[in-house]
């Protein structure tokens, strides 16, 4: 039977590679916060529509949604509700990426309702099939996305899942980009939306900025979404940066760990990035900032301590924090210089980092309830798609 790919995604996804042509740009519906969706709803609601409508007529037996929420559900309630009264029965509906209900006051309760459009849900992390399952709503946890990049950079090497790190040749990456031996270096990952990078990354220019004065030789390495829009931004500002500056483009995990284990310390905007310091070992403080109505909203409604999914996993701050109106380049550097020179605090970082990772893996009993008994590829992309054959062929 010919597989035909038909959807969204980014120009530069590992979809794309296999041959995925998307229907519209990702970056008309890649937006965050509440206030800062407002201008975009009119594009929103007629991008929701055009993918409803390509979805209906392209005939699918399986559409697999991932992340996005809101634009993900809206998509699955309408096609669900589209198939049903032309009195048609429709396409299996797999959603990748569980609603972070745990995050949410009342989010709980919400996943009651998504079983109506959603046939599973594929959880990146621990806990939360469980609370699928017992809202009536089908999950598995099939691992995150994040340990991908160790399939590729440990290849070859005799490595347990639960032992997993990425050691990398910081010699080299000093070597090639020129950097003195006694440079300190700090990695920067400003995001990979526009919207947010262009937020973040005028306070990660001020905090280098403080930085300088206290380490002669700083330099920083700006670690580049793979988003063209993202790209131009930071290749036009980057000629005003405060102290000097190596641009590592995204999509390329060797020269991305490179960068990290040349580094000293980290400075995340708060996302998935945060896990990619656990696989590094690298210490690092993450930021975060928004309009005003969207983190009065993330106050009013969260019932969660902590941002980041390591202090998350854990319920610690292990990693600090700097955050809404404490989001400051004064904040920051006092939080980064800490960071550089306390060795017990990152210590403790590193330390956590091996628990984190754990985390994030499924057992291999619950892998092999969908693996053959002798496959030895417990990748999460893998699990999640073995999960999906198991479910269409049953």
């Amino acid at each position: 039977m010919q597989k035909v790919l038909r959807g969204l995604g980014g120009e530069r996804s590992m979809m794309s590679r296999q041959g995925l042509i998307s229907l519209f740009p990702m970056e008309d519906i890649a937006v965050m916060g509440i206030w800062e969706l407002l201008p975009h709803l009119n594009k929103f609601r007629l991008r929701l529509k055009e993918t409803m409508e390509a979805a209906f007529l392209f005939q699918p037996h399986v559409v697999v949604t991932v992340d996005s929420k809101g634009f993900s559900f809206r998509l699955l309630k309408q096609l669900r509700a589209n198939y049903s009264q032309q009195g048609l029965d429709g396409p299996v509906h797999f959603h990748y990426v569980a609603p972070s209900f745990w995050a949410w006051k009342g989010g709980e309760a919400r996943l009651k309702g998504l079983a109506e459009f959603v046939d599973q849900v594929l959880c990146i992390l621990p806990n939360e099939e469980e609370v699928c399952k017992s809202n009536g709503l089908a999950a598995t946890f099939v691992g995150h996305p994040i340990l991908e990049d160790l399939l590729e950079l440990n290849l070859g090497k005799d490595t347990s899942p639960y032992e997993w790190k990425v050691e990398r040749n910081f010699e080299d990456f000093r070597s090639k980009n020129g950097i003195p031996a006694e440079a300190t270096v700090i990695s920067l990952l400003p995001g990979s939306r526009l919207q947010e990078v262009t937020q973040m990354l005028s306070i990660f220019s001020n905090t280098m900025e403080l930085l300088k004065d206290f380490f002669p030789e700083l330099m920083s390495v700006i670690h580049v979404a793979p988003n063209q829009h993202v790209e131009n931004y930071i290749t036009g500002i980057v000629h005003k940066w405060p102290v000097p500056a190596i641009l590592i483009p995204g999509g390329l995990p060797h020269l991305k760990y490179d960068a990290f284990s040349a580094s000293r310390v980290a400075l995340c905007t708060s996302g998935t990035v945060a896990l990619e310091m656990q696989l590094a070992r690298l210490p690092c403080v993450v930021a975060y900032r928004a309009h005003l109505l969207t983190e009065w909203f993330i106050r009013y409604k969260a019932k969660i301590s902590y941002i980041s999914l390591p202090n998350i996993l854990l319920d610690s701050a292990i990693i600090p924090e700097a955050l809404f109106q404490a989001c400051t380049p004064s904040k920051l550097a006092s939080l980064l210089m800490e960071s550089i020179h306390n060795e017990s605090l990152r210590e403790e970082q590193i330390v956590a980092a091996e628990k984190v990772i754990r985390l994030l893996y499924p057992t291999e009993r619950h892998i092999k309830s969908f693996l053959q008994p002798d496959y030895t590829d417990f990748t999460p992309s893998i699990i999640a798609a073995s999960t999906i054959l198991y479910y269409v062929k049953r």
